[in-house]
C-alpha cells in the first residue's frame, strides 16, 4: 500500500529540558503526523549515546536512553516534584550532551529514591522478563560508574574478565546502584510502551533503526565476549568499517568489534534472535542498518589509523535470516542495502524478500542511469530524499555543480530552483515506491546547518532540534496536500 512518513529523532523534539523526550512533545508529534496524513514515524536508535554522542555507539544495544525519559511524566507519577525540574528547563535549539550528562543522572537519582518508597506491582516482573540483557546492563553501568566511566578494557583485570568472586562482592556492596539502573529501564520502557500504544491507536507505525554492530565499550561485548572476535585479553583482533569509495579516500574506520559468527551459530544465533525479538516489541518495523554486512563484512586490523588496509569476509547470510524467520514469524524488517553492493548482496536481498532502500539524492548521474533515480523505483522498497547521514535536500542542491543543478531542474521539470525542495519531495511522492520517508528538516526546507550527522566527522552531529513553532498548521496542510495528491 502506498504510504509515507517522517524521519525525526526523539532527541530532535522540542522538549523544554534540553533534549526531546517520551512525554507531551512526542504525543504532540504523533498528533502532527496524524493531522498531516502520515502513517509512519521513523526514529534513530533510542539507546544511551556514547562516543561522539552517537546513538550508533551505545553502552547497550537493548537499553533505552535515560536522556529520553520525560521528567514531567515523572512529576505526574509522583517520583519528582515540580520544583525538582524547574532549574533544568532551557530554551535551546541544539542538544547539549555535556550538560545532560551532568544533570540527568542526578535528577533521576532523586526520582529513584521516591520510586523505592512504593515499588509498582509490575516492577519485578519487568526485571525478570528482561534479565537476559538487563542484568548485564545494570551491573556494567554500576561498575563503569565505580571506575569513573572508564571503558571495561581499562578496568582492573578481575572486573574486566568478570571473575566471579570479585563480581559477586561488587554486587553485594553496590546493589542500590544496580537497582537504580534497573529503575531507569523500567521507567523508560513504561513511558515508551504507552507512547507506542498511542501511536498505533492513531494509525501511526513506528520504524526503529538497529545498528548492525555494537560498541566496544558496552555491556554487550563485556557480557558476551565469546560472541565477538577478541583475543584472550578481550582486545579486538579486527574492527568494522567500510573501504575507500567516492565519498572517502581512506574509507570509514568505525572501530566496532566484529562478531564471531561461528560461535553464534552454535546456539542458532540466540543473541541476534533475542535482540530482534526485543526490538520487534519496541517498534512496528526495524530498519537493519548496513544490511550488506550480513552477506560480507569489511574487516580492518585493530590499531590501523584508516580503513584502507582491510579485507572482505563472508557473513552469516541466510543461515541467520532463516533462523530469524523461523523464530520471529511476524517480524517486519527493512534492509538498508546501501554502500558497496555485489550480486551476492542483491541475491541475499531477494532471498530474504525484504524491502530495500533508495536515496533520491544519489540518483542524479548526469552521464548515466542510477537505481536511486525515481523512474527506476519499484513498489517493494522504501524511498528517501536523504537519511540522517545525508545532506538535507537544500544543502545537497546548494553543493552541486552547475551542470548537475541544470540536470536536476530538467528532471524535476522546473524552470528555476526557487521551489526545488518542494519539487524534490513531490517527485519522490509520485514514485512507485510503496513507502516514502522524508526527514523533518526537508519538509521544513532547511539547509545543512540542520544536518543530523556527517559520517566520519566528529563535533557537531546529533544535535539538531525542531522548534515548536515550526510544527505549524501551514506545514501540516502542506504535507497533507502532497500526501493526498499522490495517494499516500
Amino acid at each position: 500500500m502506498r504510504s509515507s512518513g517522517i524521519l525525526c529523532a526523539i532527541s530532535s523534539l522540542p522538549s523544554p529540558y534540553g533534549i526531546g523526550s517520551l512525554g507531551k512533545v512526542a504525543y504532540d508529534f504523533i498528533d502532527f503526523l496524524k493531522a498531516s496524513k502520515q502513517k509512519y514515524w521513523q526514529v534513530l536508535p533510542i539507546v544511551n549515546t556514547s562516543f561522539g554522542d552517537s546513538p550508533y555507539q551505545s553502552v547497550s544495544t537493548f537499553a533505552g536512553g535515560i536522556n529520553y525519559i520525560d521528567l514531567d511524566l515523572l512529576v505526574e507519577d509522583g517520583y519528582l516534584n515540580k520544583v525538582d525540574v524547574i532549574g533544568l528547563t532551557e530554551n535551546v535549539t541544539v542538544v547539549d550532551y555535556g550538560k545532560l550528562y551532568l544533570n540527568r543522572y542526578a535528577i533521576l537519582k532523586v526520582a529513584y529514591k521516591n520510586f523505592c518508597k512504593n515499588l509498582p506491582n509490575d516492577y519485578f516482573s519487568f526485571i525478570k522478563e528482561n534479565n537476559y540483557w538487563l542484568n548485564d546492563f545494570s551491573l556494567y553501568m554500576s561498575i563503569k560508574k565505580h571506575f569513573n566511566e572508564a571503558s571495561f578494557d581499562q578496568w582492573p583485570k578481575a572486573f574486566k574478565l568478570k571473575e566471579e568472586d570479585v563480581i559477586n562482592t561488587f554486587i553485594d556492596t553496590h546493589q542500590d546502584e544496580i537497582d537504580f539502573w534497573n529503575f531507569t529501564q523500567y521507567i523508560f520502557f513504561n513511558q515508551w510502551n504507552k507512547l507506542k500504544l498511542y501511536a498505533n491507536a492513531s494509525n501511526i507505525r513506528l520504524i526503529g533503526d538497529l545498528p548492525i554492530y555494537v560498541a566496544y565499550d558496552s555491556c554487550d561485548v563485556w557480557g558476551n565476549p565469546k560472541l565477538f572476535d577478541l583475543d584472550e585479553n578481550l582486545v579486538p583482533k579486527k574492527v568494522a568499517g567500510v573501504p575507500p569509495d567516492y565519498f572517502s579516500e581512506t574509507g570509514q574506520l568505525w572501530g566496532n568489534p566484529l562478531y564471531n559468527y561461528q560461535e553464534m551459530e552454535k546456539d542458532n544465533f540466540s543473541w541476534w534472535i533475542n535482540r530482534l525479538r526485543h526490538f520487534s516489541k519496541v517498534f512496528d518495523y526495524i530498519r537493519l542498518d548496513h544490511f550488506r554486512g550480513f552477506e560480507a563484512y569489511y574487516t580492518i586490523p585493530y590499531g590501523n589509523k584508516t580503513a584502507i588496509d582491510g579485507a572482505w569476509v563472508k557473513g552469516p547470510g541466510m543461515k541467520l535470516f532463516n533462523q530469524v524467520f523461523k523464530e520471529l514469524k511476524d517480524i517486519n524488517l527493512i534492509a538498508e542495502d546501501l554502500g558497496f553492493l555485489t550480486e551476492e548482496v542483491y541475491e541475499l536481498l531477494r532471498e530474504t524478500k525484504l524491502p530495500g532502500m533508495k536515496i533520491m539524492e544519489f540518483g542524479f548521474d548526469v552521464y548515466g542511469d542510477s537505481d536511486h533515480a525515481p523512474h527506476n523505483y519499484k513498489q517493494h522498497m522504501v524511498a528517501y530524499p536523504g537519511t540522517h547521514d545525508n545532506d538535507t535536500i537544500k544543502g545537497w542542491y546548494d553543493g552541486l555543480d552547475d551542470t548537475t543543478k541544470n540536470y536536476v531542474k530538467d528532471y524535476l521539470n522546473v524552470p528555476d530552483d526557487l521551489t526545488i525542495v518542494d519539487d524534490f519531495i513531490k517527485t519522490i511522492f509520485a514514485s512507485s515506491a510503496d513507502l516514502v520517508i522524508v526527514q523533518l528538516q526537508d519538509h521544513l526546507g532547511l539547509d545543512n546547518s540542520a544536518r543530523m550527522n556527517e559520517p566520519g566527522v566528529l563535533g557537531n552531529n546529533w544535535k539538531w532540534r525542531v522548534k515548536q513553532s515550526d510544527l505549524s498548521l501551514d506545514l501540516i496542510e502542506k504535507i497533507k496536500k502532497i500526501t493526498e495528491i499522490y495517494r499516500r
